[in-house]
């Protein structure tokens, strides 16, 4: 948060007595080429990851961040392995001694969820498996779950562990043991599980999500996080910092013998600028207002002024009438798997595509919105899909945008931040 100027220049004379750097513990992302076979995996995992438990929107009760504990003056970023462009991933552990695996963080569902050594899916034999009996910090719950994807639902039992994510420890964190995956999609993914980082109220079963444990536990300074997700051409894969942001400057003020942060952190490694701030529409998924969509300066007209913005989704996924508009415009071809097809040759001289948040204009070029793998195959970044009321209409905004634009989510106050990726 800003610093409030007049009382941090009171306190400035006491801030020696009790001040820190705050630090943050970075997990980066990783990156491999484009092919013809990953982008149709890409767009099936885009399918089933569009579908995260759309019918839990509207039930549930959120948690009032305000009245837990806020304890520790540093931010913990967990770095990001980024599968060509389809699909972000990162690394936590669970149990004692640790079991690690490779997560989506995702910011369109709410529940943490891995493989178990009970599951007998080929998803589950082919990724990494949690195994209770190995664990001195395993505590049963018992509880089963279900989360309805495209492709079947998704099964298990309920546990609780300690969890490791970048340099934290977090005791008594509820997750899901998968006993049932079903699809290809589960098969072909790079990941094992998905960190929900949604609002509680759609968590499946009313489980605590791992960052609201975080918050009561006192570990993180602020109750937000930030996203930055590399581009396959870059040489980092991306980075989820907890609880803060890299801050330049950063000032601790002792204040009544407790230790405030008056300056919101800043990283200038990830994003250049000012933060655009829009307030949460509904609590769920990161769900904010969204105006002016154009392409090329043309008014699109949408049909929903609501967007959902979603680490966990490789594409854009709106309105079936508006997808197919623009990928008219834009001379795709519809294959016979649904995904939209563009000329290689003409991407540099695509039309720009515009989106409002909170007050400011989003630009895409068509070297954004257009996936390439390979010299020839080029895929439109705009699928299709119609999400039924209560939830929707709604627009979901995937990766396709979150690699030109660094986001913050800020559950204390309820808000998306936007800015340029750097």
């Amino acid at each position: 948060m800003k610093a409030v100027s007049l009382l941090l220049a009171a306190l400035l004379g006491f801030a020696s007595l009790d001040s820190s750097e705050a630090k943050i513990a970075r997990m980066q992302l990783k990156k491999m080429p484009h092919t013809k076979k990953s982008m149709l995996a890409q767009f099936t995992q885009s399918q089933m990851l569009k579908q995260k438990v759309i019918w839990n929107q509207a039930g549930g009760s959120h948690t009032d961040i305000s009245t837990l504990a806020i304890g520790a003056t540093q931010a913990h970023g967990e770095p990001l392995t980024n599968f060509m462009n389809a699909q972000y991933f990162g690394e936590i552990s669970l149990g004692t001694p640790a079991q690690t695996f490779k997560v989506v963080f995702d910011t369109g569902s709410s529940n943490l969820w891995v493989p178990s050594t009970h599951c007998s899916s080929i998803a589950c034999w082919l990724h990494s498996r949690y195994d209770s009996s190995k664990s001195s910090t395993f505590k049963a719950n018992g509880t089963t779950f279900g989360i309805q994807y495209g492709s079947g639902s998704l099964e298990g039992i309920i546990s609780s562990e300690t969890l490791g994510i970048a340099d934290l420890k977090v005791k008594n964190v509820d997750f899901g043991e998968s006993t049932k995956e079903p699809g290809i999609a589960f098969v072909a993914g790079r990941f094992d599980g998905i960190f929900g980082l949604a609002y509680d109220n759609i968590a499946v079963q009313k489980v605590v999500p791992p960052v609201y444990r975080m918050i009561q536990e006192g570990l993180l300074d602020e109750p937000l996080f930030g996203a930055y997700l590399g581009s396959a051409d870059g040489s980092v894969g991306g980075e989820i910092t907890f609880g803060g942001i890299v801050s330049e400057p950063y000032f601790n003020c002792l204040a009544f013998v407790r230790l405030i942060s008056f300056t919101f952190q800043k990283d200038p490694a990830h994003y250049k600028g000012e933060l655009t701030w829009a307030p949460v529409a509904r609590k769920g998924y990161w769900e904010v207002e969204m105006h002016n969509v154009t392409l090329g300066g043309a008014d699109l007209h949408f049909g929903t002024t609501r967007a959902a913005i979603d680490t966990g989704t490789s594409l854009c996924a709106i309105p079936t009438a508006d997808a197919d508009h623009i990928n008219k415009i834009i001379g795709a071809t519809k294959g016979i798997t649904g995904q939209w097809s563009v000329d290689c040759s003409k991407v540099p001289s695509l039309p720009v595509l515009s989106m409002n948040f909170g007050g400011r204009d989003f630009e895409l070029e068509g070297k954004d919105y257009i996936l390439q793998a390979g010299s020839d195959s080029c895929i439109s970044g705009f699928m299709g899909m119609d999400i039924p009321e209560p939830a929707g209409p709604i627009a979901i905004i995937g990766d396709v945008f979150l690699r030109r634009y660094y986001t913050v989510y800020d559950l204390g106050k309820n808000r998306v931040g936007f800015a340029d990726s750097a």
